[in-house]
């Protein structure tokens, strides 16, 4: 059995003790708990189907999604995902996994740079901070580019502290690597975050000679040489094409775009992709993404903000806050704001909480640390407790059971209220629910993520091509992992087939079209719902009925084409 010492103080003890070693490797089991489960709709999926088409076509060139250019996003990720594809065949496991490797290298980086930075014992609580961080890990199930950002920019960061520190080559040379490759993930402005925390501590520390520094010049050249194959991508899909449509206008340059309306646009709101900001989104979406965290990290920005003349001293390290500080800031003041944006600034929040709590003396911070950790321990078991009545899971007697059994370990295997228990607890805590949300949870939604259902029933049959209406929401589950062919089309289009037509889309329309004169046969119906973005009225059991669509499979006879419409 594991147990600490109440003891012993968090900064002395051994920078190698056992119980690192097995939180650790429950907390990667944990995070990989999520490679089988289904791809979520909507961006995973479609994300997904870009890559599956790449790896079916061979073309590693264009971003292509139901037969059109697709500009959002840049190609990094999606080569990935097409060479494991390659590697493992086209399923969710392939999807998830290389995403999974990144966020382990994240894992991997935090460490070093927390040893780096500050010493071994910050390094680790680093590490369990960041294997715990909720939203880290709800984006190991569902994954979109996040997993890949925040593994490349703790590694850019942690090569380019190497070289402020002893000026090598090689350091350089791999910051700017890992840096472009972060670049041709999410975008230019990841070099404007990365920076930012050394400018910073430049500044601070007054370290003009940095300034200076040729090298750090030529690092900026060596990351827009390492992107040319974005840039060169780029220009062969859309630039040299000025005739495509892209965003309802033509001359579309995906060069201008990659530089400054994917970014830039996006933070002034004058890019053809819009959104609303609030200045205080972020600020509560940490109130639940850095759980079990948040509330330290509040207490944390809380002195920093009252000792603020104290805090910035010469000696200290403000790389990791600087990146952290600069980064929140820009995502907040953005107009384009989505809760998996802040998930690249986590390793250094990770970094920063860790040392500061190495650092508590102040006897009233440490009980407000210790009661508020303590509280949200038995709430977390708790809300999956109540979770398991409003959702009404499978399992009821069996998990809660289950859940007790393990609340109950976990103040065995910690006992006290020492502070190193405590935040054990908390990282315990948070295994234990995001291992009862893929065990339970997540499968029961599934069965509304009606795509997933359809194309596993048409996989068995084989029907050929299936069609799907330009007018109905893409199911991009659907399109990943039905086998055969999808096509999108035009409801004028159905005549034009003159065969036997097989389409997917929802009980809705297919209602409109027999109100139109079409006689269909329904083949098969499915309970629909996109469960990234669950409602109140959706997860409570009672009234999930009415929150939920239908779609179908549905075939329509080639002799039924010629009706005539009133």
């Amino acid at each position: 059995m594991m147990h600490l010492s109440p003891s012993v103080d968090l900064s002395k003890k051994d920078p190698y003790p056992a119980w690192f070693l097995w939180l650790s490797v429950i907390g990667i089991i944990v995070n990989a708990s999520g490679l089988f489960l289904p791809i979520l709709e909507p961006d995973g999926a479609l994300y997904a189907t870009i890559a599956k088409n790449m790896a079916l076509s061979g073309d590693f060139v264009n971003l292509m999604m139901e037969g059109n250019d697709w500009l959002d996003k840049p190609h990094f990720p999606f080569w990935i995902t097409a060479l494991s594809f390659k590697l493992f065949g086209i399923n969710s496991f392939a999807y998830k996994f290389p995403a999974l490797l990144f966020w382990l290298a994240g894992a991997s980086y935090t460490y070093a740079f927390a040893g780096k930075s500050y010493n071994k014992q910050t390094a680790i609580w680093a590490v369990l901070i960041y294997l715990s961080i909720e939203h880290l890990m709800l984006s190991n199930n569902d994954v979109r580019a996040e997993p890949y950002l925040t593994g490349l920019m703790i590694g850019a960061a942690y090569y380019y502290y190497l070289a402020y520190k002893n000026n090598k080559w090689r350091h350089y040379v791999a910051g700017s690597l890992l840096l472009a490759f972060a670049v041709m993930t999410k975008g230019i402005f990841i070099i404007c975050m990365v920076m930012a925390g050394f400018v910073i501590d430049w500044i601070i520390k007054k370290e003009w000679k940095q300034f200076l520094n040729y090298r750090w010049y030529v690092s900026m050249v060596l990351v827009l040489l390492f992107i040319m194959p974005e840039l060169v991508s780029l220009y062969l899909q859309f630039d040299r094409h000025p005739e495509k449509w892209i965003f309802g206008q033509q001359n579309v340059s995906g060069i201008r775009f990659f530089f400054w309306d994917s970014q830039f646009g996006r933070f002034f709101n004058t890019g053809p992709i819009k959104g609303k900001g609030d200045k205080l989104f972020y600020v509560h979406t940490l109130l639940w993404a850095f759980l079990p965290w948040s509330l330290i990290l509040f207490m944390l920005v809380g002195t920093a903000v009252k000792n603020f003349r104290r805090v910035i001293t010469p000696s200290g390290n403000f790389i990791c806050s600087g990146i952290a500080l600069v980064g929140f800031l820009v995502f907040s003041l953005s107009r384009f704001q989505l809760p998996h944006y802040l998930n690249i600034l986590y390793p250094f929040f990770a970094i920063i909480v860790a040392n500061w709590l190495m650092n508590l003396t102040h006897k009233g911070l440490t009980k407000a640390v210790t009661y508020s950790q303590q509280a949200l321990y038995y709430l977390l078991f708790l809300a999956c407790i109540a979770l398991i009545f409003v959702v009404d899971l499978p399992f009821k007697i069996p998990a809660i059971v289950l859940l007790a059994l393990l609340a109950f370990v976990c103040v065995r295997l910690f006992p006290g209220y020492s502070l190193q228990h405590v935040l054990a607890r908390s990282f315990a805590a948070a295994m234990v629910v995001n291992l009862f949300l893929n065990a339970l949870f997540y499968p029961l939604l599934f069965r509304y993520q009606s795509g997933n259902a359809a194309a596993a029933l048409l996989n068995k049959q084989d029907p050929g091509t299936v069609y799907m209406f330009n007018d109905v929401s893409s199911e991009y589950a659907f399109q990943f992992y039905y086998k055969g062919a999808v096509q999108k089309i035009d409801q004028q289009q159905l005549d034009a087939l003159q065969k036997e037509v097989i389409i997917y889309t929802s009980k809705e329309k297919t209602d409109s079209l027999q109100k139109m004169g079409y006689q269909l046969q329904v083949i098969a119906q499915f309970p629909h719902f996109h469960i990234s973005q669950l409602t109140g009225s959706f997860l409570y059991h009672r009234t999930r009925e009415k929150a939920i669509d239908v779609f179908v499979i549905a075939r329509i006879h080639k002799y039924n084409l010629t009706i005539f419409r009133q």
